[in-house]
């Protein structure tokens, strides 16, 4: 089946540039109304329409892809009343660029296959300023000969795109990707905020960490604060990081791996999430690693 009409649910910061790419792209599309969507007036005035339900949307479109916040998004969207469950049918296929738990992927794939279509996960990995420019990372979960032909739709919003193996593989990458990224964050973010308690300058500290083992990545990302207090492109907020990391906890325990580490890493941003800060950038994660309150409530 051709991908005549895609329907995005969660046109949030990341799904908002998925949208707008598949749009420039010259794919048709439509999207789930909904309080949480980033202003969708451009959208609309490209031919984009609105569904009130998830059903309505899959009813209309051969594709959906979905954009949501975690596992309990998901399983809501796609089994709840209304569900896009309740409108799949031969040749639908449901692509799920949110992050959840390998496990319940592996559920809602089996039920989208029960009803006559077909699943894949691509979760994305990269920022919203990458999300709307059309330069995401994907990591793709299911059916092989699926994904070859979901590629060209893929390469609409997607820079680099990777197969990772049959479904839940993507998720479960997803969840590694993001253990090592949040991870490293939430080490350099304690070191500059000790940094900053021993009276180093920042852009000292930036220097040595650039031109030595904390260079990277998630060192350029975390520049911005460090050098001038701004979080720059590093838009993702704590309480989704605390949320990947309990994911990857979760599946830790389930497939029985060692996660000491990852368990030290998601207590460091629980104490910011229940402290308050649950829409914060990650970035900020040394202002609240300054405050005496919080280092107390960590020893």
């Amino acid at each position: 089946m051709s991908d005549s009409m895609i329907g995005i649910i969660g046109v949030g910061l990341m799904g908002h540039g998925i949208a707008s790419n598949l749009q420039k792209k010259g794919w048709r599309i439509g999207f789930l109304d909904y309080p949480g969507n980033q202003p969708t007036d451009g959208l609309v005035a490209g031919g984009a329409w609105s569904a009130g339900t998830p059903a309505e949307l899959a009813e209309r479109c051969d594709t959906i892809i979905l954009v949501v916040t975690g596992t309990p998004q998901v399983e809501a969207v796609m089994t709840g009343d209304n569900g896009v469950l309740s409108a799949m049918e031969a040749g639908k296929v449901v692509i799920d660029c949110s992050t959840t738990v390998p496990d319940s992927t592996k559920k809602m794939a089996a039920l989208v296959e029960k009803a006559g279509g077909s699943m894949l996960d691509a979760p994305m990995t990269r920022t919203p300023k990458e999300a709307a420019e059309g330069r995401l990372n994907l990591i793709v979960g299911g059916d092989e000969a699926l994904f070859a032909q979901k590629l060209p739709m893929l390469q609409a919003f997607a820079e680099n795109i990777t197969y990772a193996g049959p479904v839940g593989s993507g998720h479960a990458l997803k969840l590694l990707h993001n253990f090592v990224s949040l991870g490293f964050s939430a080490v350099l973010c304690e070191a500059a905020a000790a940094s900053g308690k021993a009276g180093v300058d920042p852009k000292v500290l930036h220097d040595v960490l650039a031109h030595g083992g904390g260079a990277g990545v998630v060192l350029d990302r975390l520049s911005p604060f460090i050098l001038e207090g701004e979080t720059g492109g590093f838009r993702f907020t704590l309480a989704n990081a605390f949320k990947d990391l309990d994911y990857y906890c979760t599946m830790a325990g389930d497939l029985d791996a060692t996660s000491l580490v990852a368990g030290s890493i998601r207590d460091t941003y629980a104490v910011a999430v229940e402290g308050g800060a649950q829409a914060r950038f990650v970035p900020e994660l040394i202002e609240l690693l300054s405050q005496a309150e919080v280092l107390s409530q960590k020893s």
